[in-house]
């Protein structure tokens, strides 16, 4: 009776292990898709198979091992190549505009749309009543 739970046991365990194993690899591959590739055109780091990308993985790995946030680690290679690493650029800064530009130019556009529409239909409005 002992030795089928002890298989139990054990394969809990194991399991257990393979997800903490495939958590960190996960972890490592969300980090990696935030950073571009410095050497590869239009690449992530999680999708480049180049030297420089698997070192940078590697570091990712070693920073989150040792118990650093993503926000840490991106930081950490915003220091070591700029701004340009990141895949989608801070919020801040020049890069507000691609955030609040579209919308912005959609409210202004249906502003003017519905100014020229009310000068449209009061014009058509008088020129009825003179006819």
């Amino acid at each position: 009776m002992i030795r089928p739970a002890a298989a139990v046991l054990l394969a809990c365990l194991c399991l257990a292990a393979g997800a903490a194993a495939a958590t960190l690899d996960d972890r490592v591959y969300a980090v990696a898709r935030r950073l571009m590739c410095p050497v590869c055109v239009g690449q992530t780091v999680a999708e480049s198979d180049s030297a420089l990308a698997r070192e940078m993985k590697a570091i990712i790995r070693q920073k989150l091992e040792a118990g650093e946030s993503p926000d840490q680690i991106l930081d950490y290679f915003v220091g070591q190549f700029g701004e340009r690493v990141l895949a989608e650029p801070r919020a801040g800064g020049a890069a507000l505009l691609l955030y609040a530009g579209p919308p912005l130019a959609l409210i202004i556009g249906v502003g003017i749309a519905a100014v020229y529409i009310r000068r449209w239909r009061r014009s058509g409005q008088h020129g009825a009543s003179r006819a």
